[in-house]
Parts: C-alpha cells; sequence; structure tokens
C-alpha cells in the first residue's frame, strides 16, 4: 500500500519529478515554433512548488522515514528553497540563450529540473547510499548540460572532461562510503558515528580523506578544483551558473550533514578537523591569487566560486549553531550575487558571441542595468557593506573566531580584500573602457527581471538580514542538537 504520509512530506520532490518528464515529453512531441512556451511553463511551475516548499519550512510536519533514510527537517527544507530558487533565476535568465540554439529540442530546463530533484535528495539523505544517488542524479543530468552546445568544441570537450572526472570522484566516494560501511556494518549517519569508535585506525583516516575528496570536487576545493575553470568556461553560461550555485550548495549540504552528524565522533574529530582547516585555507588562498590575471568572465567567476567555497568551509569548522548558520546564510545570498552576476554574462555572450572581459568595455553606456548589476553582484561577492556579502562572512568568520580559530578567520579577511582588486578590475572595465564599436544591448524580459531581482535582493539582505538570518538559525538548529 502507499504510504500517503511519506508522499505528502514528499510533495517537493514527487512534483518536480513529475515536471521533468511532462516537460521532457512536450519537448518531444510539440513542433519547434512553439517551444518558447517551454519556458514560462516551467518557470510558474517552479515557482509554485518553492512557493509549497516555503510554506513546508515553517509550518510543515518535520520528521525522518524509512528508518532515518530520508529526512524532511528544516535543515533539508532551506536547501531545497536554495535550489528551487536558483532553478528558478536560471531558467529565467536563460529563455533567450537557449531558444537560439540551433539543435534546441526542449530537454535543456527538463534537465535543469532532474538536476534540482538530485540536489534535493542530497540534502535530506540521511543514509551514504542515498546521498550518492542523490549525487549521480544531480551529476550526471550536468554531463548532459554542460556539453549541451553539441557543434561547439570546447562545450564537447567540457563534457568529456567533466564526465571522466566526475566519474573519478563518483568512484573516490563510494570507496569511502564502503569503508565506512566495513567499519561500522552500516550506512545510517545516525549509526555509522557510535559505530566508529574512540580510537582513530589507518582505515577511518583513509575513509574520512575519500568522503571529504569526493566531496571536495564536487565543491571545487583545492587541490580537487582543477576541472572548474575548463568546465565553466566550456559549457553553456547558464549551466555555469547553475554548476556554481547550486550543485556547490548540494555538495555542501551533504558535507554538513555527513561531517557533523558522522565525522565528529571522537575518533574523526581532530582529522576531519585539521583536513578542513587545510583545504579552506588553501581554497581561499589558491582561488583568488590564481583569479587576478583572468581575461575571461566565466574563468574568472569559476575561480572566484572556488574561493567562495573556502569561506563556506570556514563556517563548517566552527562545529557550532552560529557557524551552520553562517554558511546556510552565505549559501542563500551567494546564488542571488552570483547569479546576477552571471545573468549578466549570459546576456553579453548571448548579445556579443564572447565572454572574455574585455568585450565589457563601456558596458556602463551600452546596457546601463547590466553594468550596475554586475557591479552590485562583485562587490557583494567581495564582502563590501552595505551589501548581503559583507553580512554573510561577518556571520562566517565571528563564528570561527568564537570557537577560537582566528588564523583562519584572518587568511578570509586577507583573501576578501584580494578579490576586491579582481572584482574591481571588471567594474573598471564597464564603466571606464571605451566600448568602441561594441552594440549596445539593452535588456528586457525575463532577463531584466532576473537582473533587478537578484539586485535588489542583494541589497535588501544587506540592509535587513534578519529574516534570511532566523531561516538560517532555525535550519541549523533542526541539525545541531
Amino acid at each position: 500500500m502507499v504510504d500517503f504520509n511519506i508522499l505528502a512530506v514528499l510533495t517537493p520532490e514527487v512534483a518536480l519529478a513529475a515536471l521533468a518528464l511532462i516537460l521532457l515529453a512536450i519537448g518531444l512531441l510539440i513542433p519547434p515554433g512553439a517551444r518558447k512556451g517551454m519556458m514560462p511553463l516551467t518557470a510558474f511551475s517552479l515557482i509554485g512548488i518553492l512557493s509549497y516548499t516555503l510554506y513546508d519550512f515553517y509550518f510543515g510536519t518535520k520528521t525522518s522515514f524509512l528508518d532515518g533514510l530520508y529526512w524532511h527537517d528544516q535543515f533539508a527544507l532551506y536547501f531545497k528553497v536554495l535550489f528551487l530558487a536558483a532553478a528558478l533565476l536560471v531558467v529565467l535568465s536563460s529563455g533567450g540563450y537557449i531558444q537560439k540554439l540551433p539543435k534546441y529540442r526542449g530537454e535543456f530546463y527538463s534537465l535543469i529540473l532532474t538536476a534540482t530533484l538530485g540536489m534535493m535528495l542530497m540534502a535530506g539523505a540521511g543514509e551514504l547510499i542515498t546521498l550518492y544517488v542523490g549525487l549521480e542524479l544531480m551529476t550526471i543530468s550536468f554531463y548532459i548540460l554542460v556539453a549541451y552546445l553539441s557543434e561547439d568544441a570546447r562545450s564537447s570537450e567540457a563534457g568529456i572532461k567533466y564526465l571522466v572526472l566526475g566519474a573519478t570522484s563518483s568512484a573516490i566516494l563510494l570507496y569511502g562510503i564502503s569503508l565506512i560501511y566495513g567499519l561500522t556494518g552500516s550506512t545510517q549517519l545516525s549509526e555509522i558515528a557510535s559505530g566508529l569508535g574512540a580510537t582513530l585506525t589507518p582505515t577511518s583516516f583513509l575513509a574520512t580523506v575519500f568522503i571529504l575528496a569526493g566531496l571536495g570536487f564536487k565543491i571545487s576545493l583545492v587541490p580537487f578544483h582543477l576541472w572548474a575553470p575548463d568546465i565553466y568556461e566550456g559549457a553553456p553560461t547558464p549551466v555555469t551558473a547553475f554548476l556554481a550555485i547550486a550543485s556547490k550548495a548540494a555538495a555542501f549540504a551533504a558535507l554538513i550533514r555527513v561531517y557533523l552528524i558522522t565525522m565528529n565522533s571522537q575518533s574523526f574529530s581532530a582529522t576531519g578537523q585539521t583536513l578542513l582547516l587545510v583545504l579552506a585555507a588553501l581554497t581561499m588562498i589558491i582561488g583568488n591569487l590564481v583569479a587576478i590575471p583572468q581575461t575571461n568572465i566565466k574563468r574568472l567567476l569559476a575561480y572566484s566560486s572556488i574561493a567562495q567555497a573556502g569561506y563556506l568551509m570556514v563556517g563548517i569548522i566552527a562545529e557550532s549553531i552560529p557557524g551552520v548558520k553562517g554558511v546556510l546564510f552565505y549559501a542563500m545570498i551567494y546564488v542571488f550575487a552570483n547569479m546576477g552576476a552571471f545573468a549578466v554574462a549570459t546576456h553579453v555572450s548571448e548579445k556579443q558571441g564572447s565572454d572574455e572581459i574585455q568585450d565589457f568595455a563601456g558596458l556602463a553606456r551600452r546596457s546601463p542595468l547590466a553594468a550596475v548589476v554586475m557591479t552590485a553582484s562583485l562587490l557583494s561577492l567581495a564582502g563590501i557593506p552595505p551589501l548581503a556579502g559583507f553580512v554573510g562572512k561577518f556571520y562566517l568568520f565571528s563564528a570561527v573566531m568564537g570557537q577560537g580559530y582566528t588564523a583562519i578567520a584572518y587568511i578570509g579577511f586577507v583573501m576578501s580584500m584580494v578579490s576586491v582588486y579582481y572584482y574591481l578590475s571588471v567594474v573598471k572595465v564597464m564603466f571606464l573602457g571605451e566600448g568602441e564599436g561594441l552594440p549596445d544591448i539593452p535588456v528586457h524580459g525575463a532577463v531584466k527581471f532576473t537582473m533587478l531581482f537578484t539586485m535588489i535582493i542583494t541589497i535588501a539582505i544587506g540592509i535587513y538580514p534578519t529574516p534570511l538570518a532566523q531561516m538560517a538559525i532555525a535550519a541549523a538548529q533542526s541539525l545541531v542538537q
């Protein structure tokens, strides 16, 4: 018999899966000229699912089921809101870009939804095999999306690289899971912590390294970051945005739950903590320094994304409610700031056929809204007040300093100042570059709405962060007891 209680708490996942299948069928059945309606259909459907998930966050029943295999708590629901918001913004900003592709067949939006479904499964997974299934659903969808420009050699190359490296990282993660199962006889997170014991063994150390390496690839932590710049540059720009924002957040959702519940056992604590400190420091330093000489906007945002992962790692190191709250808060504002930057990059790429920073010259004259949105987004990523990024970094660094880890916080402060240089180099080109011979590229329709919305949210949260901070605290408290 069907358990309707389980179906009730799985409503967002079931609705997303059904919508993905419906869109796939529509794309196959309707003629090419009628496929323009798929973007608004997807957008309005996502708005409905997002609204339900927000309601569920505040008023729904918080529970686990299938013997702890899947959790329906505020932590998972917070990330589901994040994934759905990111998917919605990507859909809105990509309509014109995708529909102008010569071989667009309508499956793009279905793949976005299946990737989102995989992310939602990762956020709610209370068991390692469930987490792995969600991760693979997300990753396989991205293999196709990254190589979506079938006639573009760079996109095909990026797809092959992502397939090979992604499969390798998945194998490493799965081997770490198998070691955990061998040590404890279980893949349930709640049972693993008690089964690991108080003594660190070579096998448990190896399992820690493998699981961090597997998830570190998805997060693009140094030294598992080398795939990101080439794949971000070769993939379609809307896919790059979704890859940089939502897939990274999904991996963080998995890492937080696994680390705080499983790896925070007595035998894992010191090892995991040391590894996270080293990875966070290397990621912040290398991500920011290598971003400086970049001349392609997508490669610059790729290295920026790597650096942002380092900042988010700082909150996990704190191992506290303020630390997790900082990660959740920053992950949400990162969606809007980064999506604003990628919406502008997508628009410029669509109109000019280039992702080079030099082709943003004179953008303040040619497309004032796009230039202002890009500026606000980059300054937020740099942590400049009164934008949302400043508040997010304040939460992260204050949480880790409160636990006595001042050195990693100082590294974050210094690297944030370094990031201002390369972010302002883009702003300088947009406002002081001549841009002679480059066309005016006014913004219209859904893309205009996306740009305005992301900028307004970025500014509003920076000025009044309380509502989002309260959501983040509630989500953190549901995980960290």
